[in-house]
């Protein structure tokens, strides 16, 4: 393991940094993908139903991203300024705090979402999403706990070891997957419920089997993690307060999200809101390098900060968008010439197909806009500001929530034009982004 917890600012530094990270992505979305072809193929009904559950889930994934960014920041700076001795306290106390939120999550879908489902979805529809979600929550912990390892294996410059957990996640994935959907070995066949169960165990497995490196690598005992039980007022707050922002800000952009899609399930045609739930694999999927590059941008700045060299903070986000705009332009051609293929992965049929393709070169289209708006973003994160990023984001989402709910909601202008807004989402973004990093008022701040 390395002795150096600083990071230098070349292109190779960024590749060591960001290919595992994108490795460890991948493979939940490849995840989320092998889920929708097993559900598409066992019903148009079933992939619909996934567009709402999956994102209704990805609420609570996003706020265990926005713990998991505010950790791998102070881990960072901590890393920057060669204080090891701080990882580990930093690290346990966001464990407490990640299982508290959990708590409160599975309540809440328990006991509140369900009065939700009903008001904006019929019966016939409610029924599913609210079974399925009632078994899916369960799985809460073990992902947030699974999260953190990001924050803590990014933060001190050992993300190849995150590749690990999730190989085991993936093979648990799909051998539940088939198991738990179709009845495969000998299990009983669950149906859409089944794909439920199939997560938990994986995102368990995955849980597993991380912390078995961290303790075979050594990282357990030379970061201390885990040597103290009790609650450390002093850094439970630090990380609430730079933490508690970014938890907001992905709270509300998923939220803003699975507003989205309630509005698709109420307006659009069951092959509509199927053809949505494809396009969210796609942001998933082929924007997993783009979702690592940001991620890499976060531990970067604020390790450079750390290390005093503010001053080439600006020169490295733009390296990193760079390379964050080539895989983009990569992702854009793909799409555009096998639009037909990837969709037919999903669904065989012909107006499936048919309505999905221009909806697909739209989403090609909103990746480019997505490539430099996230890089730019998760720089201001880096800062240690997380208050800007969250009223950067809040802005964003008001425009967005607002647009799709004319377009969908009052002209019924149809699925297309709906997702355009990310396009007007992610330029937003950029824009604020960019001008406030160029400001230079992030030099003043302090954690």
């Amino acid at each position: 393991m390395s002795t150096s917890l600083q990071v230098e600012t070349n292109y190779k530094q960024i590749w060591k940094i960001a290919l595992p990270i994108s490795l460890a992505l991948l493979v939940p979305q490849l995840n989320l993908i092998i889920n929708n072809i097993f559900l598409g193929h066992h019903s148009e009904t079933s992939l619909a139903n996934a567009s709402i559950t999956g994102v209704y889930y990805l609420i609570f994934g996003g706020i265990g991203y926005g713990l998991n960014n505010g950790l791998q920041m102070l881990i960072s700076r901590r890393a920057g300024e060669n204080r090891p001795e701080e990882i580990g306290k930093i690290f346990t106390q966001g464990i407490f705090i990640a299982l508290s939120i959990a708590t409160v999550g599975i309540l809440f879908t328990l006991f509140a979402a369900p009065l939700i489902f009903k008001t904006f979805l019929s019966e016939s529809q409610a029924t599913p999403v609210i079974n399925f979600l009632n078994i899916r929550i369960l799985g809460l912990p073990f992902l947030y706990i699974y999260q953190m390892r990001n924050a803590l294996l990014v933060g001190i410059n050992q993300s190849k070891f995150l590749v690990a957990g999730t190989l085991a996640e993936t093979i648990a994935n799909v051998f539940f997957d088939y198991a738990l959907i179709y009845g495969g070995f000998g299990f009983p066949a669950m149906g859409f419920n089944g794909a439920a169960v199939a997560s938990i165990i994986a995102e368990f497995t995955g849980m597993f089997v991380i912390f078995m490196v961290l303790r075979q690598k050594g990282i357990t005992n030379t970061y201390g993690l885990f040597q103290s039980f009790q609650l450390d007022k002093a850094n439970a707050r630090l990380i609430l307060k730079i933490a508690g922002p970014l938890i907001f800000q992905h709270a509300i952009s998923i939220i803003s999200w699975f507003f989205f899609y309630m509005l698709v399930a109420r307006n659009a045609s069951q092959t509509g809101l199927a053809i949505s739930t494809t396009m969210r694999t796609v942001f998933g999927f082929f924007g997993t390098f783009i979702w690592a590059l940001a991620s890499t941008a976060n531990t970067m700045v604020s390790n450079v900060i750390g290390q005093g060299k503010k001053d080439q903070v600006v020169k490295l986000v733009t390296k990193i968008m760079t390379l964050s705009v080539s895989i983009a332009a990569g992702v854009f051609i793909i799409l555009n010439v096998f639009p037909q293929f990837y969709l037919s992965l999903f669904r065989s049929d012909a107006a499936f197909i048919e309505e999905g393709i221009p909806v697909i070169r739209t989403v090609a289209v909103a990746m480019l806009f997505m490539s430099f708006g996230t890089i730019w973003l998760n720089a201001v994160t880096g800062t240690g500001n997380s208050r800007v990023t969250f009223l950067i984001e809040l802005g964003a989402i008001i425009f967005y929530c607002t647009y799709v709910f004319l377009v969908l909601e009052v002209f019924k202008l149809g699925i297309l034009w709906g997702w355009m807004s990310e396009l007007l989402y992610w330029s937003i973004l950029f824009s604020l982004s960019y001008f406030y990093i160029r400001s230079n008022k992030w030099k003043k701040m302090t954690i």
